[in-house]
């Protein structure tokens, strides 16, 4: 069998299917949950209804920017393993790092036509280790945190600032964004690979378009679907200069 046929491979997607099953369970469990809390503190059912419906509908378009990571790391890690991880905890920019960065390790580039089974467990082995301590932490620092982040929340409200937490946010949206921008720079530098460069410029550029004018217009549906839109105009973007030549 060759290595997609393995990350393909029906056991893998039988072992997916029932973690994936599991935790659209307990998903439904907690609507249930929710819903009768709801009904015991006598909020109306049409409140309620109208509650589900409306983040049902406002999840639809942003689910398609996993949709599309799966798409992505589906060509070197297979679609079972690239569903589980953007299904449930991992997001993209992280696997894809982290997924490149371990078969760079290895002496190997993130292509199927290149690695093997003991590169994929490898791979996959990395990725686990190092996302799944944000659960763990959780477990034992997420209460003493939200106490914090509160008070935090109650200062600036009065006006006293938004302390540490905020400034540590932008800080990291910041760093990361370089990294990603600067090793884009440097591959077209290195070897006139411009493609993800101009990819990354052009999906900011829509990213920065479509925020100006869910502010412009007070649009909420835009502004949660700025993310989902912008990845697709960078990747039609990078088809049309490919097939043109342009880069």
């Amino acid at each position: 069998m060759s290595y997609l046929e393995i990350a393909n491979s029906l056991p893998l997607y039988l072992v997916v299917g029932v973690v994936l099953f599991f935790i659209a369970g307990l998903c439904v469990l907690f609507i249930v949950k929710s819903y009768r809390a709801g009904l015991a503190i006598g909020m109306d059912r049409k409140v309620l209804k109208k509650a589900i419906t409306s983040s049902a509908s406002f999840t639809v378009l942003p689910s398609v920017s996993i949709l599309l990571g799966v798409i992505a790391l589906s060509g070197s890690l297979g679609v079972p393993v690239s569903w589980l991880r953007l299904s449930v905890i991992g997001n993209l920019q992280y696997e894809a790092t982290v997924a490149e960065m371990a078969a760079e390790s290895m002496g190997k580039a993130l292509d199927s036509s290149v690695l093997n089974l003991d590169n994929l467990v490898t791979i996959l082995a990395v990725m686990t280790f190092g996302i799944i301590w944000g659960c763990l932490l959780s477990i034992f620092t997420l209460k003493k945190y939200s106490s914090k982040l509160s008070l935090q929340r109650n200062k600036a409200e009065k006006g006293k600032g938004g302390g540490f937490a905020n400034v540590a946010m932008t800080a990291m949206m910041i760093g990361l964004c370089s990294a990603f921008v600067g090793s884009y720079m440097g591959m077209a530098i290195r070897s006139t690979a411009f493609i993800p460069f101009f990819t990354a410029l052009v999906s900011a550029l829509f990213m920065a378009l479509f925020e100006r004018i869910a502010k412009k217009t007070g649009s909420e549906i835009l502004d949660s679907f700025s993310l989902a839109l912008s990845m697709l105009c960078g990747m039609a973007g990078s088809v049309f200069m490919n097939m043109g030549g342009l880069v």
